[in-house]
């Protein structure tokens, strides 16, 4: 192995992006907001994957809710508030899509326009 080669692989690890809270929050909504639009476009096709991608959305949501809710937690009170009235809309919403009594549109705009925010805050520095 050459000099060079070994450089590389030594620095590799030291030149790799690091990894913030908030990317890590962008990149699971992300992954779950692109899961659940893929979905919905197959329509009832895709209802099976649209189930599990709306399962990990609300897993999602309840973490981000007890984060809020935290005496600890440094956001803005009126921040915190919003996002615990997301996480409420978000689980009666998605009730309502397993029910195929709605759309799962309002989810993804929600989390489109969270990621938006996230994004804005640096979650892609």
């Amino acid at each position: 192995m050459n000099a060079l080669l070994q450089a590389r692989q030594a620095y590799s690890a030291a030149s790799a992006p690091t990894r913030t809270p908030r990317n890590m929050e962008y990149e699971v909504l992300s992954r779950i907001t692109h899961r659940m639009h893929s979905a919905a476009k197959q329509g009832r096709a895709g209802f099976g994957t649209l189930v599990e991608a709306l399962h990990e959305n609300n897993r999602l949501w309840g973490v981000l809710a007890a984060n809020v809710a935290e005496g600890e937690n440094a956001l803005p009170p009126d921040l915190r508030a919003r996002l615990f009235y997301l996480a409420e809309f978000t689980q009666v919403h998605t009730s309502k899509v397993l029910r195929r009594e709605a759309s799962p549109r309002p989810l993804l705009e929600i989390n489109t326009a969270v990621l938006r925010g996230l994004r804005q805050g640096g979650a892609r520095e």
